[in-house]
């Protein structure tokens, strides 16, 4: 007899949490884990009392599923997807829905969602973004894959999604094959970016300013309040203001070297296969590798010279324009994000709704903050937007807070304090708003060693010259094209 609306395997931190989520607006859950003892350890200890089925194999948990079956998937992204799908398979009839809610690859997810249409099975994969709380209280839902599924897990996803200001859910469809996964996977690109632009901050106030982790944590709780308000920020002043059991400040205590899952590398890779530069999340993501060389940092610091950081100003202001500088970086990277999502849009035939997309991030979500709202409101009033740096309210942001950004950036660079997110995002501003680039010079080498043809400011787009630049080289060119 079929009791639950939908089953869920994994019964990790994000699993139980959705679980229960799902289970306290009114939806009844199938349970099962690999290790069935966690099963058991669920249902009797946080789901007791609660609609909660625990079941202990795959065919007995899709056996207490009404139709269409939902089996929504938590577990580790990659080759255990499949080998779950493989079990599941078996087991469900046309028009069932399989979910995967992890953080998948979306090219994966694009090989999933065609290879089970060939069996009537509908596929979604579905980022979900909010950590352990969101998972329990209100995540933000990334939905794609076969559009006939999203009808039967609407009513679930938006129940438990997480609700803009304006009581919005965020979650809504967001295309076909794997959308939601590339949305998600771009998320947790800019999450990198957001990241690495605090923590670079947070290393100006530190090691330019000399201020204490209490100092700064101060400091965040104000930006917390003003342009820069998000999820991010806050926990980071909570952080900053955490104290170790003897008293001292714990984040002075912990190892300086980052680890990652993935997402920011393929955001990074991906970004280079379309050709879109995304050039901040990329040098967070390389922070990150750095970071993780720790000992030969060590060495390295031992040997290799650079100035001492001296600040004589007015620290006051220059805090302020260290928030000018994390701030304007903010614009470029979501810029760079956005560019990002247009390209695969047009690449995949994705009909991406880039405000809609800001609003599923406008809560539940790591990156959830204000600031979405003005991304929703420049998709709102343009669609066809090419790069919020042309919006109204953006450009106006961007110049206000440009001196500081500026100024911010070359007392790192003369007192030798690494800002690689903060620097690149500067020099994106400063590319991106240059009528006449140094190409021609670079197109005129690659013309000279490999005959590659360039175009002329004096004649039409598309038509392409070769010169034999030494007198011997001949007039025999290349054939033109990008990779």
């Amino acid at each position: 007899m079929s009791e639950a609306n939908i089953g869920l395997i994994g019964l990790a931190v994000m699993g139980e949490n959705l679980v229960l989520n799902m289970e306290s607006k009114g939806f009844t859950v199938a349970v099962f884990n690999r290790t069935t003892s966690k099963v058991d350890d669920f249902v009797n200890g946080r789901a007791k009392g609660k609609n909660i089925i625990g079941t202990h194999s795959v065919e007995e948990m899709v056996s207490k599923l009404e139709k269409p079956r939902k089996v929504m998937l938590m577990v580790k992204a990659g080759e255990v997807v499949d080998l779950f799908i493989d079990q599941i398979v078996p087991f469900l009839e046309k028009g069932d829905i399989i979910i995967d809610g992890g953080n998948s690859h979306f090219p994966d997810t694009n090989r999933r969602v065609s290879s089970l249409a060939e069996k009537g099975i509908l596929f979604v994969g579905a980022g979900v973004s909010g950590g352990e709380e969101g998972a329990l209280k209100g995540p933000s839902i990334m939905p794609g894959g076969a559009p006939e599924a999203w009808e039967h897990v609407k009513p679930i996803f938006q129940s438990i999604c997480a609700k803009a200001d304006n009581g919005e859910p965020c979650c809504d469809w967001v295309g076909q094959n794997g959308a939601g996964h590339f949305v998600k996977m771009v998320h947790n690109g800019i999450e990198y970016g957001d990241m690495q632009l605090i923590c670079e901050a947070y290393q100006l106030m530190k090691v330019g300013l000399g201020m204490s982790p209490d100092e700064m944590s101060e400091v965040l709780k104000e930006w917390d309040k003003g342009d820069l308000d998000s999820y991010l920020i806050e926990i980071t002043g909570d952080i900053l203001a955490y104290k170790d059991d003897d008293g001292s400040p714990l984040v002075d205590k912990i190892l300086d070297t980052a680890g990652q899952k993935g997402t920011g590398k393929w955001t990074g890779i991906v970004s280079l296969d379309l050709g879109v530069p995304v050039t901040l999340i990329g040098e967070s993501v390389f922070a990150r590798c750095l970071s993780s060389i720790k000992e030969e940092r060590v060495i390295a610091s031992k040997v290799l010279s650079g100035p001492t950081p001296t600040f004589s100003g007015d620290k006051t202001a220059f805090i302020k324009k260290i928030n000018n500088a994390l701030y304007a970086s903010k614009i470029i990277s979501y810029a760079q994000g956005y560019e990002l999502l247009a390209a695969a849009g047009a690449e995949y035939g994705w009909d991406l709704n880039y405000g809609g997309i800001a609003n599923m991030w406008r809560g539940g979500c790591i990156i959830r903050s204000q600031f979405l709202g003005k991304i929703k409101d420049a998709f709102d009033k343009n669609p066809s937007l090419k790069n919020l740096l042309l919006d109204d309210f953006f450009i106006e942001q961007i110049n206000k807070a440009q001196d500081g950004w500026r100024e911010v950036s070359a007392y790192a660079l003369t007192n030798g304090i690494a800002i690689p997110a903060i620097s690149t995002a500067l020099c994106y501003y400063d590319g991106y708003r240059t009528a006449r680039l140094p190409a021609n010079l670079l197109q005129a080498q690659r013309d000279y060693f490999g005959a590659h043809t360039y175009e002329r400011l004096d004649k039409p787009r598309g038509e392409f010259f070769h010169t034999n630049w030494t007198g011997h080289g001949g007039s025999t060119s290349s054939s033109t094209y990008n990779a």
